[in-house]
């Protein structure tokens, strides 16, 4: 696959070594190089192809952050990915925020491009076939993806649904409780926007701050659930959906 990139950057000697990193990398094809975030958003507008831009923070104008939060608040948010690329690493939770692919702080050389670049290349390949499996309505759920993608610590984990026993949302993030390992994975992300990436027939909301995962349930009473030795209280607001879920179990 090819993805669309451009590269913004206000310092030219970084903007000529992203740009050539860009073509050295085969499945990556630069469609422009701006800078200023200025000119980066009027391509943004006008070039519906592109996927993915490597942007710097400190720039004059319009900053990379808040280009950024342009794009987060657009409908491109899915299919329009950002890599920062700056010399200050005290941005890196704020890039996070926007929901940035990755933080490279330079100055960095090939290697950690290219980690960066093959985290966008696995993006962009689960996006593709997310979009597959949507459009295809009649596709039965057995055959619909068994996995998600995390970011976990500067990377992305592939977690089998099957593995997840529960998940605790904490404010801006999320901790994800696996039956394969002690320690959860935590995550910086909404514990809305990772229920929509679950199956709903697999994983129930019982709390403003917890999803289970059905199968992993093993004793319910009218109030609240068992997983493991954690007892997870349903609240009033998901009191309906659980009711249904208990007529299920009731012989």
């Amino acid at each position: 696959m090819n993805i669309n990139c451009i590269a913004v950057d206000d310092e030219p000697a970084a903007l000529d070594m992203i740009s050539s990193y860009i073509e050295r990398t085969p499945y990556l094809q630069l469609a422009g190089r701006f800078n200023n975030a200025l000119a980066a958003l009027e391509e943004i507008h006008k070039n519906a192809a592109l996927q993915l831009i490597f942007l710097d923070i400190n720039m004059a104008d319009l900053t990379g952050l808040e280009l950024a939060k342009i794009i987060e608040q657009s409908d491109r948010k899915k299919n329009l990915r950002i890599i920062f690329t700056t010399a200050y690493d005290q941005y890196a939770l704020e890039g996070y925020k926007v929901d940035a692919l990755d933080y490279l702080v330079k100055p960095f050389n090939f290697v950690a491009f290219s980690k960066a670049a093959e985290k966008a290349k696995s993006y962009f390949t689960m996006y593709e076939s997310s979009l597959k499996a949507t459009n295809n309505e009649t596709m039965p759920l057995q055959y619909k993806s068994a996995y998600i993608y995390l970011k976990v610590e500067h990377q992305l984990v592939k977690v089998d649904m099957s593995d997840i026993l529960y998940i605790e949302g904490l404010k801006d993030y999320v901790k994800v409780y696996l039956s394969t390992t002690e320690k959860p994975l935590l995550t910086l992300t909404s514990l809305k926007r990772l229920q929509e990436k679950l199956p709903t027939d697999k994983f129930l909301r019982l709390h403003r701050s917890f999803i289970v995962s059905t199968s992993a349930i093993r004793s319910a009473t009218k109030t609240s659930v068992q997983i493991g030795s954690t007892t997870i209280t349903v609240s009033e607001q998901f009191r309906e959906d659980f009711n249904r879920f208990l007529d299920k179990w009731v012989l």
